[in-house]
């Protein structure tokens, strides 16, 4: 890899219908700005002179420009318009890695993403070629088969989380194949093509947020870590 560059995809695609607010997750007001702008700033603040990518709903993107000079000052950040589902908006996102380097993909709806994650993922892939936070289960675990269940050694299972960290060499040619309704991530999208991932210990506090309640635990891990 020559210069090194460095790249965040940030996805933020979703409706957040399961939150039941008219207004798009993403912009949903979070201890005083928009969900999204936590992550951008996470970025920014982990690795200087990241290039961040931010991929919205096509509707979203003039008011994503109001938001963003409101909010997060001097950050640059190129908006996207994503695609029909997420390997579509990641796909688009990767259209603006123009360099060699490392791409983190994350959810824009994780807003307690660390620097100390962002860089572990960073320094791993430097050293494997990917890192995929990930955590264990805490909780039993069933496998449900039509109308019965087994239980699953949760010993072998792993909650997967973002930023999922590639080089470019390994991610972008990943992404010129057609979709695959297994494509649940990006380290599905890279297994299928050819190409081996690598865990690395994620963050329990690095919650994604779905449904109201979410919001209530990420405001509260979020105060106790200030």
């Amino acid at each position: 890899m020559s210069d090194n560059k460095k790249y965040a995809v940030i996805v933020a695609g979703g409706k957040g219908s399961r939150m039941g607010s008219p207004i798009p997750k993403q912009f949903l007001p979070f201890l005083g700005k928009p969900l999204l702008c936590y992550a951008i700033e996470a970025f920014a603040d982990a690795m200087p002179g990241i290039k961040i990518i931010l991929v919205l709903p096509g509707d979203q993107l003039k008011s994503a420009q109001t938001v963003l000079r409101s909010y997060i000052g001097d950050i640059d950040v190129t908006v996207v318009a994503g695609g029909e589902t997420r390997f579509h908006s990641v796909q688009n996102g990767l259209q603006k890695v123009n360099n060699d380097g490392v791409v983190f993909v994350h959810d824009g709806a994780r807003p307690l993403i660390s620097s100390d994650l962002i860089q572990r993922c960073y320094k791993q892939t430097m050293e494997k070629g990917s890192a995929i936070p990930a955590i264990t289960v805490a909780d039993s675990m069933r496998i449900v088969e039509d109308d019965s269940s087994r239980a699953v050694n949760r010993e072998h299972l792993r909650i997967v989380q973002t930023p999922q960290t590639f080089k470019t060499e390994m991610i972008l040619p990943a992404f010129t194949q057609s979709y695959h309704p297994s494509f649940t991530d990006e380290a599905t999208v890279v297994e299928a093509a050819g190409s081996k991932v690598h865990l690395i210990d994620g963050l329990h506090d690095n919650i994604k947020i779905t449904i109201p309640e979410d919001m209530v635990i990420a405001e509260v891990l979020l105060k106790a870590r200030a």
